[in-house]
């Protein structure tokens, strides 16, 4: 499955809208895409499972890039 994560940079600071930030990721479980991103200490704000039409719209867009990690 896909996720599509939404997160701050920095877990200690305030987060704003502004400087949110997004990224896709695949994994089994909304708890393995939290494990996954634990050493990079980022402030999770969303994470969205992406699937059918939502899915196919995402990978359309031109800044759609899976991480590997």
């Amino acid at each position: 499955m896909i996720y599509k994560v939404y997160y701050q940079e920095k877990a200690h600071e305030i987060p704003v809208r502004e400087n949110t930030k997004s990224l896709y990721l695949e994994a089994a479980s909304e708890r393995e895409v939290r494990q996954k991103l634990q050493d990079r200490h980022y402030n999770i704000e969303f994470i969205q499972l992406l699937e059918g039409n939502y899915l196919e719209y995402e990978q359309a867009s031109p800044n759609f890039v899976l991480e590997e990690i």
